[in-house]
């Protein structure tokens, strides 16, 4: 049985999809730190509320304490962001399909920086491909070598092959701007290329991909 989680943190509130358009009575969500009160405004519980807290009141963390059932507290101090410790934890505990991150862009350029990068990290890299970064505007999901379809989302128009380490072989087929064995020495971002069709085949050999569906704001 497929299981999805889905995690949501603290960026700014303008960059997150509507919830009701996102949620059902199968999907797993963990709040963190502020993303738990988003949650509950929404008339969503998570099943784990997790962080510092520090960017909540002290009402809102009452508020927290009195719906979830489980609340991890972690001193601002500490080696992973609480972004990455709510990925850490999906992963460790549960066995997910997929996860998706939610207000994760935009606001501060280190921590957006920081949630493209994490699935570096050895704990997380071998689950990048079940990862998602997801908001209004954008998907960015990753991908390790081998022979990838991607299906197009229905309201998206572009999408973008971002390498985030040194690629070889890639090839894109399907796609308005078509590629054949291409070698890339250094992360580059093949930036607006184009669906004609509903979805979209690439291959490469080695390395790690971050493919971005977006359109215009």
């Amino acid at each position: 049985m497929e299981q999805h989680l889905a995690i949501m943190v603290g960026g700014p509130c303008e960059r997150i999809p509507v919830l009701t358009d996102i949620n059902s009575k199968d999907l797993i969500w963990i709040g963190v730190d502020r993303g738990a009160i988003r949650l509950l405004e929404q008339g969503i519980v998570p099943r784990i509320a997790l962080g510092d807290f520090d960017s909540v009141t002290k009402e809102e963390f009452r508020k927290i304490k009195q719906e979830v059932a489980d609340i991890r507290t972690y001193k601002a101090e500490k080696d992973a962001t609480d972004t990455e410790l709510a990925v850490q934890i999906a992963f460790d505990e549960f066995t997910p399909t997929s996860v998706s991150i939610y207000g994760a862009t935009g606001g501060r350029m280190d921590h957006l920086l920081n949630n493209i990068y994490m699935i570096f990290q050895p704990k997380i890299f071998q689950q990048a491909s079940k990862i998602r970064l997801i908001d209004i505007q954008n998907t960015i999901s990753y991908f390790l070598s081998g022979t990838h379809t991607i299906t197009k989302e229905q309201d998206k128009k572009y999408l973008a092959f971002t390498c985030l380490s040194a690629v070889e072989q890639l090839s894109i087929k399907d796609a308005k701007y078509q590629l054949k064995n291409a070698n890339f020495t250094h992360p580059v971002s093949l930036a607006s290329n184009e669906f004609i069709s509903d979805s979209v085949t690439f291959s490469f050999k080695s390395g790690i991909i971050a493919v971005i569906q977006s359109k215009d704001s």
